[in-house]
């Protein structure tokens, strides 16, 4: 009689699944160039959820992306309203 090995569940591969690389390279861009970062984070969540894996690279280049473009947008808004201003009391 030959005994066998315990049945082992197979696991996850080391690190390697649907979506990792273009999390770091969202959360990358995210940094330096907000709105791309923040689609690709969005496309590689999308491709993890899918294969059913959890991207905490995605999710960090979601959410930075996403400040990082509200900010912008403010930043804009704000300067736009100084340029406003200084030219009105320039032509006033």
């Amino acid at each position: 009689m030959s005994e066998s090995a315990p049945y082992q569940q197979p696991s996850a591969p080391a690190g390697d699944y649907p979506g990792k690389t273009l999390g770091i390279v969202g959360l990358i861009l995210a940094i330096i160039l907000p709105l791309v970062g923040l689609i690709i984070s969005i496309v590689a969540s999308s491709q993890s959820k899918k294969a059913g894996y959890s991207n905490g690279l995605a999710k960090a280049g979601i959410i930075v992306g996403a400040i990082l473009v509200a900010l912008g947008i403010i930043v804009s808004i704000i300067y736009g309203i100084a340029v406003g201003a200084a030219l009105s009391s320039v032509n006033g």
